[in-house]
């Protein structure tokens, strides 16, 4: 049976990170168990649940924003030692709030994850790995791109230290002391990491993975090789996954699978007969859930899923019942319960209105003071620009700590706004004069009340490089602005691959001159998404990229004073070379740049253009005919007249619209990318080309993939 979870909302703290709260062992069999939680504001709190009411254990006082909150203790003992990353430092707490260490680590980046064992400390920056054994530094690792995640396999069971960093270039990388056993790709990047069943599993070796993307899994890690048990692709297009936990919430005696996404979505997976994972639950929330985990905390003997979300609320989904089946005794006290909370919060509110007039007045005074320095009111913004390979366009997510009043977004290059399904804000567009003040967008997105997360998506177009910028105003007084800036890159619609098929028609780009690895690096940054900032290790380097539009393809490998660039795209060549030209012009280097190109490859991409040309041409003609054949619907009242297709198309008019109404100009964009082509083709034979484009839209209106072909090799 589905669990059946009711809300429960305990309290609020201020914005929290990713994987910042955790339940406390409970002292006997179901009973309430204390929940600890860090914010942004350096504050740890400790609280359990009265009588429907937050106690707080303890509370300590501000200070560097906490990134990750664990509990430690004695391997084999409960782990009721709270351990907080905050900036550079490692501090500890008893459960009664007692600070029994503070480590610094000297780190020249913040931490952004940890783990604890016994008396072993794993910790990871942006790109370094550090192991500790009783504050003594044991092990380090440079990792080539960002850490997201670090765990440890258990100690206590596998009597070997093997801990796993998840790295933002699609691969989890198994280490061995300082050094890297083996490296395992993922389906997207990890964002998460945890122990299936909170211990490993059976074998002790099964550890889950979440990523950036939506998508979960379950891998063994074996001494020699990893195992792949299953994966859960997002069918369903939720959020990114921010926290997993393991614990038996359905009540059947097996550890169901909690996941936390930040859309707002808390997910519970059963293991039934089959060891696949079956979705038995799930809810939305209004914010990103950054914590969750399994546990008791409303009340004795009622197991519940207790969340964190990005604004700080701690928030139950109880099998608590809301409605009891009660005698007349029990309904009276539980009224006068009811009672006696509604003028609780009668006089908590009195309180806060109280208190919000008198810092308006302090606000007024100190603001009109002839000392007064600027109090404009800062606000936390959690945002997120990643490219989805599923439709080749870009989400963009802003969150915000209070409710959201407008969200301006301006760009300086051509880019399609895109409809998203969640999105319930009103959109209206401003004219834009692109040749004076090169705005070729500009959109205000109007939130609803309490609206504290919008998500948009965007197209761009490859070769048209710039930036977009989202200018986010609150509902907070005195009104305040956020500016937040995106690159659109030169080859923006290119996805990190670990594999390419080197069996394709490919033209080839290569670079000599005088310059660095480092500056041949920074070139692919700017041009290219994914790339990590800091140059890999190493004297040598190859990426491997797919374009998530026409699935073509890209190999780049560079060193000092050379630079290769193979696609089977001419397109994505020409782009690179005028990129790359233009800046090595900036920096005063002179390249010499050399190129060939294998006519096959045209042909090659016309082909993989064809099916989504194919496609959209089709559709665009069904939709052309929906209203006419509506109207022979109401004269001849019914359809029975009409051919097969006809009758086809009419059925299907909601969805061919409403698809249609999804791909804006997505028909205009393949003949640009064909028209691209064209001219790229001719270019590099230093032939001019612009005057046959009119002839080839003239093709495509009419199209036949055999006669663009023709067409192509004639001109």
């Amino acid at each position: 049976m589905d669990p059946i979870l009711n809300r429960m909302d305990y309290l609020q703290v201020g914005v929290t990170s990713q994987k910042t709260m955790k339940l406390l062992p409970a002292s006997r069999h179901r009973a309430t168990q204390k929940v600890v939680i860090g914010d942004h504001d350096g504050v740890v709190m400790c609280f359990g649940m009265k009588k429907g009411e937050a106690g707080a254990v303890f509370k300590t006082l501000p200070g560097p924003k906490i990134a990750r909150l664990e509990l430690g203790g004695v391997l084999n003992t409960p782990q009721e030692k709270i351990f907080i990353a905050a900036a550079s430092e490692i501090r500890a707490f008893t459960k009664r709030g007692k600070q029994f260490l503070s480590f610094e680590t000297n780190l020249t980046e913040s931490i952004k994850a940890m783990h604890i064992s016994g008396s072993d400390l794993f910790l990871s920056a942006s790109y370094i790995y550090n192991h500790y054994c009783d504050c003594k530094d044991q092990h380090y690792y440079l990792s080539g791109d960002k850490i997201n995640d670090v765990i440890c396999l258990p100690v206590e069971r596998l009597s070997r230290i093997t801990p796993v960093l998840a790295c933002q270039d699609r691969v989890l990388r198994v280490l061995q002391g300082s050094d890297v056993m083996y490296e395992i790709e993922v389906p997207g990047p990890p964002t998460v990491l945890a122990l299936h069943n909170g211990n490993g599993g059976d074998s002790g070796e099964d550890l889950l993975f979440g990523t950036s993307d939506g998508k979960l899994g379950l891998i063994q890690i074996t001494t020699s090789k990893p195992i792949h048990k299953w994966e859960i692709r997002n069918e369903k297009k939720r959020g990114g996954i921010l926290c997993i936990d393991s614990f038996d919430i359905v009540g059947d005696g097996v550890k169901d699978l909690l996941v936390g996404r930040d859309d707002g979505m808390v997910e519970v997976y059963s293991f039934g007969n089959a060891n696949e994972p079956v979705l038995r639950f799930d809810q939305m929330l209004s914010e990103s859930v950054t914590s969750i985990q399994g546990g008791c905390v409303g009340k004795d003997s009622y197991d519940e899923i207790v969340v964190s979300t990005y604004s700080g609320w701690v928030t139950g989904l109880t099998t608590e019942p809301i409605h009891k089946e009660s005698g007349p005794g029990e309904e009276l006290k539980f009224n006068q319960e009811m009672q006696n909370k509604i003028s609780s919060l009668r006089n908590e509110l009195e309180h806060l209105q109280y208190k919000v007039l008198q810092e308006r007045e302090n606000y007024q005074q100190s603001s009109q003071s002839s000392k007064a320095k600027s109090a404009v009111p800062s606000f936390g913004i959690n945002d997120k620009f990643t490219l989805n390979k599923d439709d080749a366009s870009y989400s963009l997510i802003l969150e915000v700590q209070t409710a959201i009043d407008n969200v301006l977004i301006q760009s300086d290059v051509p880019i399609d706004l895109l409809d998203v399904d969640k999105n319930s804000a009103v959109v209206s567009f401003s004219s834009c004069d692109s040749e004076s003040n090169d705005n070729f967008l500009l959109a205000t997105y109007r939130c609803q009340a309490n609206t504290t997360r919008l998500e948009l998506k965007i197209r761009s177009i490859e070769g048209q490089y710039g930036t977009l910028q989202a200018y986010v105003t609150p509902r907070i007084q005195p009104k305040t602005c956020q500016v937040r800036q995106y690159h659109i890159k030169p080859l923006s619609l290119h996805q990190r691959t670990h594999f390419i098929d080197h069996d394709r028609p490919m033209n080839t780009l290569t670079l000599t001159g005088q310059f660095s690895f480092a500056e041949v690096h920074s070139w692919v940054v700017f041009c290219l998404p994914e790339v990590p900032e800091k140059p890999p290790a190493g004297e040598c380097v190859t990426f491997y990229f797919q374009n998530t539009f026409l699935d073509t393809q890209l190999e780049s490998i560079y060193r000092k004073g050379e630079g290769v660039f193979k696609s089977d795209n001419i397109s994505t060549i020409s782009i690179l070379k005028d990129v790359l030209s233009k800046e090595a012009t900036k920096r005063k280097i002179n390249l010499n740049i050399s190129y060939e190109i294998n006519e096959v490859s045209v042909q090659h991409t016309l082909k993989l253009i064809h099916p989504k040309l194919e496609y959209q041409l089709l559709l665009a003609k069904k939709v052309q005919l929906i209203d006419a054949l509506k109207e022979l619907q109401i004269h001849e009242g019914n359809m029975n007249f009409l051919i097969p297709e006809y009758r086809c198309i009419l059925e299907e008019a909601d969805h061919l619209q409403e698809e249609y109404k999804k791909q804006p100009a997505h028909l205009e964009r393949l003949y640009g990318m064909i028209t691209d082509l064209f001219i790229d083709k001719f270019k590099f034979k230093g032939t001019n080309v612009k005057t046959k484009v009119p002839l080839l839209l003239e093709i495509l209106d009419s199209y036949d993939q055999n006669a663009l072909i023709s067409f192509f090799d004639a001109a």
